[in-house]
């Protein structure tokens, strides 16, 4: 199975970000064109670790080694903060709060997959945690509005090749207001490890599946 670990915003937090990003792209949001993809709300989550395809006999003792090693990570507080693109093709939001909690519960996670069975665990919180909103193909399209916005957003741009190629991407408005977005608090209590199945899910997209919840410490 493909699996990865994560941590999930609260239903507030997720509801509050889906209220900015409909007033920024309007319509758009709910009809995003050819070639853009949105990540249903419920999938939206910031990574730890991603493992990749790993047997399935090697998930218990995982999650059993994460129990261990998170057993003395007390909760912290998240809020969703900031955002951009990467290369004009993936939306994400930014993450503000106590991102040093955050990337030691990353490392701990790391730790536990390679040590307790040899899991493949690459780190996604040592350079910029994020939660990915939307990704573009390079033929993406918008309806006629948002397309407006996203010409005049564009203007005055970094220039040379790469430059005029992010800023012609359809998710260029988004970001740039996203660029400013701070969303409410929430208190991370647990971690999650999930297996994603590609291609079966929402409109072609990956199927999410919760594969175990780890508590924090003193985490009712």
């Amino acid at each position: 199975m493909r699996l990865f670990t994560a941590v999930y915003p609260s239903a507030e937090a997720l509801a509050h970000l889906e209220l900015a990003l409909a007033g920024v792209g309007g319509a758009s949001v709910a009809d995003p064109g050819r070639g853009l993809r949105w990540v249903p709300p419920e999938q939206r989550h910031v990574t730890l670790v991603f493992h990749g395809e790993v047997p399935d006999g090697a998930v218990p003792d995982y999650v059993d080694a994460l129990g261990d090693a998170l057993a003395d990570v007390p909760p912290f507080e998240l809020a969703l903060s900031g955002g951009g693109t990467f290369g004009g093709r993936t939306l994400w939001v930014g993450v503000a709060g106590s991102v040093d909690d955050l990337r030691r519960a990353g490392e701990l996670a790391q730790d536990a997959a390679v040590g307790a069975s040899g899991l493949p665990a690459a780190d996604r919180t040592s350079g910029r945690p994020h939660l990915t909103v939307a990704r573009a193909s390079a033929r993406a399209t918008v309806p006629a509005a948002a397309g407006r916005r996203r010409v005049d957003s564009a203007r005055g741009g970094t220039r040379g090749p790469r430059g005029r190629e992010a800023d012609a991407s359809p998710l260029v408005p988004w970001a740039r207001a996203l660029a400013v977005y701070r969303g409410p608090s929430w208190r991370v209590d647990a971690v999650h490890v999930v297996a994603s199945r590609l291609g079966e899910g929402r409109s072609g997209g990956p199927l999410h599946e919760a594969v175990a919840e780890v508590p924090l410490a003193g985490a009712a």
